[in-house]
């Protein structure tokens, strides 16, 4: 036995590919080599988001300056070749010599990962950034990048590629202007796409406008000369304004926005922080919120400026104070009687849109991107001084206190007439798998994390999709017609909607207030709709359901959208898909080996021959024959077949083109701006019927292949 032990120790000091495991194979990575060797640690991914987080770091930078009271103006320019500048015209950082690294600031904080002005007591008093990585991790990510410092009178410049240093920081002129200007470039070959979105940027700036209010923002756009555009924001109400802004599109409940401003120091041996609280710096608190006339919650939080979509311990306070404020003023003025019971908390967050923005020296967020604030004293602070402002606002507003506690009262109502449908509806048994919808074709997997639910429009394609599926991990759930628009109706009502009801049921969570998302039964949920105008508005019926009441299942990434074929391309024995009328011209000419002109001729013949009106969509296509299950077209000797609905197709093209995960085509539903989303869905299935009158009447002409 101790022969073969000493075998197999002998074997082990091997790695798998041969060699040996020893201090030689432990890799050290410097300076920004980590960066460049993982790069979604620092910036979330190298898609899109990624992308656009390279400019909010620098961005950061000078709204950092701005609310140390250094600055007053940010200035971001896109510039040709995927270049970005931007200005601020704060201090200027540092372009001394650093007496740890022997080199300028300015070159320690561009290349070297934790440091800048943001971890000792002298540089800000608040700040976003709070690991130092931003900038640097922009440097060592970008394939050139150049720093500009106006200070002390003097221009300072050095340049960069791929985070390293091409010369030392030197004057090279003289100046008037303060502050400092990055520019720099994408690598290409880090990121999947180095396209800045315009949209996107606006959105997140005119955000940062609004948290900082008194600072100018100005946006540029120089990529095409010809195509040159500009933004600028700039707003003296601050959050006061941005809530006035989120409820645009709304009946507001109140007239008098809420807003409260106050820095407080955390109190010693509070229940949060009983030990005392080592940091006694004040923590500055803005809140501002206004009730509308919807049934959702709208809270959106920040702390220094970063929005956290986890919220965190300053939502905590904010929803404490909240809940204990209201029913505090309800009793005392008789709107509650003894032996009612009180609000919930889900009955004074119903139509509330409110903001919440902090500003804690020591912020302890969970991971470099910031989702959730964690300081426990942030929770004190907020709640005493939100309780002492509304309370003060209530007695002082009573009309404004009375269309409050009026529409509080009014969800409190529902909310017991939702719990007595849920509980007639719903029983414990249903949600827990015992008695599931008839129409549902289950599968026998009872692993979740490895199981689907299609939900299919319609009966016709419920019965190909039962067919085609593969019964063991694929669930089927058919709907007749169009569920109800949840986005105008409360719980009892949606709860009594059969369809609703089912769908419910099937995911397995429950809803409202018992909803567990550890209880889904299937790890995708994927929308499967006809590719028309009804399978469209099925689609954003479903995706409204789900985001206002399930948005945890959005969130977590378990939404899908399945994408069938529009078209079938077959030449003989030859058979192709295509997924969008471009991708049908181009197999057109692929498989028919024939040029555009060649197709034009052809269709000029077939006009003379039929006397027929031709599409001219896709280049010239039809000749009038039909296929038996669907609309049919014939270009070059292939026969096309247009897809009018899931129906249409057999059990098995629905399997291989949008059910087989080996070649299907699907979409996941994500969030990346919750408040664009929530505007969105606002806008297009809310009761104000104006805002999607003039959006129809605006984007009318930007629709394409329109099928009605």
């Amino acid at each position: 036995m101790a022969k073969k032990a000493e075998k197999v120790a002998k074997k082990t000091k091997k790695s798998v590919g041969g060699g040996e495991y020893n201090a030689a194979q432990i890799t050290v990575l410097e300076g920004l080599e980590p960066v460049r060797k993982r790069p979604g640690m620092y910036i979330g991914s190298t898609g899109a988001v990624g992308l656009h987080h390279m400019i909010w770091e620098v961005v950061d930078n000078g709204i950092d300056e701005a609310m140390a009271g250094h600055a007053n103006l940010i200035v971001i320019t896109l510039l040709p070749n995927n270049m970005v500048e931007v200005y601020d015209n704060g201090r200027g950082i540092p372009v001394d010599i650093h007496k740890q690294a022997k080199v300028s600031a300015l070159e320690v904080v561009l290349t070297k990962l934790h440091a800048g002005g943001k971890f000792g007591q002298g540089g800000y008093k608040v700040s976003g950034g709070l690991h130092g990585v931003g900038v640097s991790v922009v440097n060592a990510l970008s394939e050139y990048m150049k720093a500009e410092v106006y200070r002390e009178g003097k221009i300072w410049v050095q340049e960069y590629k791929r985070g390293v240093p091409q010369k030392k920081v030197k004057a090279v002129g003289n100046t008037k202007m303060r502050g400092t200007k990055i520019t720099f470039q994408p690598d290409s070959t880090i990121f999947q796409t180095v396209e800045f979105s315009w949209e996107t940027i606006i959105d997140h700036l005119r955000q940062q406008a609004y948290l900082n209010k008194g600072i100018k923002i100005r946006i540029l756009d120089e990529r095409k000369k010809e195509e040159a555009r500009s933004y600028e924001y700039y707003f003296e109400g601050g959050i006061k304004s941005y809530v006035s802004h989120l409820n645009t599109n709304n009946e507001a409940k109140h007239e008098k926005v809420f807003y409260t401003e106050k820095s407080m120091v955390p109190e010693r041996g509070n229940s949060e922080n009983p030990e005392g609280v080592i940091d006694e710096r004040p923590i500055n608190v803005e809140i501002a919120f206004q009730y509308i006339e919807e049934y959702k919650e709208a809270v959106y939080a920040f702390a220094n400026n970063i929005i956290n979509p986890e919220g965190g311990m300053h939502v905590v306070g904010f929803r404490s104070a909240l809940t204990r404020v209201l029913n505090n003023y309800a009793r005392t003025k008789g709107y509650l009687k003894e032996k009612d019971d009180n609000l919930s908390g889900e009955d004074v967050r119903e139509g509330l849109t409110a903001v919440i923005s902090v500003k804690v020296s020591e912020p302890q967020f969970e991971g470099q991107t910031k989702a959730k604030l964690g300081n426990p004293e942030a929770r004190q602070v907020v709640e005493s001084v939100f309780g002492e402002a509304l309370a003060i606002y209530l007695e002082e507003n009573p009309k404004d206190a009375e269309g409050i506690i009026g529409k509080c009262l009014l969800t409190a109502q529902a909310r017991k007439a939702a719990r007595t449908a849920r509980d007639a509806i719903i029983r414990k048994g249903a949600l827990e798998g015992m008695t599931l919808p008839g129409k549902l074709a289950d599968c026998s997997s009872r692993d979740a994390a490895a199981t689907e639910l299609y939900i299919v429009e319609g009966d016709s394609a419920g019965g190909s999709a039962k067919q085609g599926r593969s019964r063991e991990f694929q669930a089927i759930l058919p709907l007749r017609g169009k569920i109800l628009n949840v986005e105008r109706a409360r719980l009892d009502k949606m709860l009594a909607n059969n369809e609703i009801k089912s769908l419910v049921i099937a995911l397995g969570t429950n809803i409202g207030e018992q909803m567990d998302i550890t209880k889904l039964r299937y790890n995708k949920i994927i929308i499967m709709t006809d590719a028309d105008v009804d399978g469209a508005h099925i689609r954003t019926l479903l995706l409204t359901f789900f985001y206002r009441y399930f948005p945890e299942l959005v969130r977590q990434g378990h939404i899908y959208i399945a994408k069938p074929p529009l078209y079938k391309l077959q030449k003989g024995k030859e058979m192709h898909y295509a997924y969008s009328d471009e991708e049908k011209d181009d197999l057109v000419k692929k498989m028919g080996g024939i040029e555009k002109s060649e197709i034009r001729n052809q269709k000029s013949e077939i006009k003379k021959t039929k006397g027929q009106e031709i599409d001219d969509v896709a280049e010239g296509e039809v000749t009038g024959e039909a296929d038996q299950t669907g609309v049919g077209e014939k270009v070059a000797g292939i026969n096309i077949q247009r897809y009018k609905g899931l129906g249409e197709m057999n059990p098995e093209q629905l399997w291989e083109t949008t059910m087989d995960p080996a070649t299907r085509v699907t979409m996941r539903v994500d969030i990346d701006q919750a408040e664009k989303a929530d505007e969105i869905f606002e806008m297009l299935m809310g009761s104000d019927v104006m805002p999607r009158k003039r959006f129809i009447q605006t984007h009318a002409k930007d629709v394409k292949n329109l099928d009605v």
